[in-house]
């Protein structure tokens, strides 16, 4: 049937059945049709190939899923899995140390005695015993119109402090630390932005006054072992470092002999204040409570180190630090820098 009226079409088209020699659009269309027209067995036929084509296409489809649900769980075993060990416990510790993508990790250190090592702010290479020889008693007389106005300075900054804290010579010490690490850390930047403008060297000054507030630092962290600050004393210490910051900015940016005066002056305050908490512990007023581990190992304390012992060197610090500062002063008022001078670095 459909041979035949493919037949009749073709010898239609050759014969140039219409008038102009071709088949009009609509009598085109209409054998067309005919052609097209599916019989009743083709219809048959072609729904059976739909159906099987259909059942290959859901299998293939399932098939498909399942493959990508097995490829997606298998992805997120993967994933889990690398998450689990990207979090590992340290051997012989509860700390939780974090593998990076980046290949940072820290190697394990360990004590002299095999252990391991605790810290993450500082390393074993950084711990020091401190000079206990060192002259407590060294004072600057004030000669100078400057050195008069730090001097005077630093008594008047302690009438509030005295008021404040009376004998509670913790939280003394503890808020003491607080302002105590900010010179240090500003003088250090200070003089780190001016050998980037000038293109010269510090003469090592950088790191000694990065040194210096570093190892107040340290001494803070130790307080706060033995002080727990109440929340108006955080809120204080917020206040007075803010404040104490940004007036040190502005006089080391302007005078900064008179700026590493007025913090060796503070250091004098700071001897004579741990002297006093010193002189309450030998009298019983306050309690010899073992040392603090994180002043054990950062001074290398004997392990049955007590309160005394802690507050005993970070003393010693503090006069060293009074040293430093005062011949930072002595360089400047002899018209020299800093950096003609060798920085008196790993100066405890």
């Amino acid at each position: 049937m459909n041979q035949l009226l493919v037949r009749l079409v073709m010898r239609r088209l050759v014969s140039g059945g219409t008038r102009n020699g071709c088949i009009s659009s609509s009598s085109a269309a209409v054998m067309f049709r005919e052609v097209h027209k599916p019989s009743s067995e083709s219809v048959v036929m072609m729904s059976s190939q739909r159906l099987r084509f259909s059942g290959r296409w859901w299998r293939m489809m399932c098939s498909t899923t399942s493959k990508n649900s097995t490829k997606s769980s298998d992805v997120r075993k993967e994933d889990e899995k690398l998450s689990g060990d990207s979090v590992e416990k340290m051997e012989g510790e509860d700390e939780v140390a974090l593998s990076s993508y980046w290949g940072v990790s820290r190697p394990k250190i360990t004590k002299e005695d095999g252990s391991v090592w605790p810290w993450n702010s500082f390393m074993p290479w950084e711990t020091y015993q401190a000079d206990l020889s060192i002259d407590l008693s060294k004072h600057h007389v004030p000669k100078t119109f400057l050195d008069k106005v730090a001097y005077w300075t630093v008594k008047l900054l302690r009438i509030p402090t005295d008021l404040f804290f009376k004998k509670k010579y913790g939280c003394r010490a503890m808020m003491l630390e607080t302002v105590a690490g900010v010179p240090g850390m500003v003088g250090g930047m200070l003089l780190h932005l001016r050998s980037l403008r000038k293109f010269e060297h510090s003469g090592g000054w950088i790191k000694a006054l990065l040194e210096e507030a570093e190892n107040e630092r340290m001494h803070l962290m130790t307080m706060v072992e033995l002080v727990q600050p109440k929340w108006y004393e955080r809120l204080l210490v917020i206040a007075v470092q803010g404040v104490f910051f940004n007036f040190y900015s502005v006089l080391y940016l302007l005078s900064p002999k008179l700026a590493h005066r007025v913090v060796g002056y503070l250091e004098e305050e700071a001897i004579h204040s741990y002297t006093l908490y010193l002189n309450d512990i030998d009298r019983g007023e306050i309690e010899n409570v073992p040392a603090p581990a994180i002043a054990i190992d950062y001074w290398r304390l004997p392990k049955d180190a007590t309160l005394k012992d802690v507050i005993t060197v970070i003393r010693a610090d503090e006069a060293h630090h009074r040293d430093v500062n005062h011949f930072a002063s002595d360089i400047h008022y002899q018209g020299k820098k800093l950096q003609e001078a060798a920085a008196p670095i790993g100066y405890h």
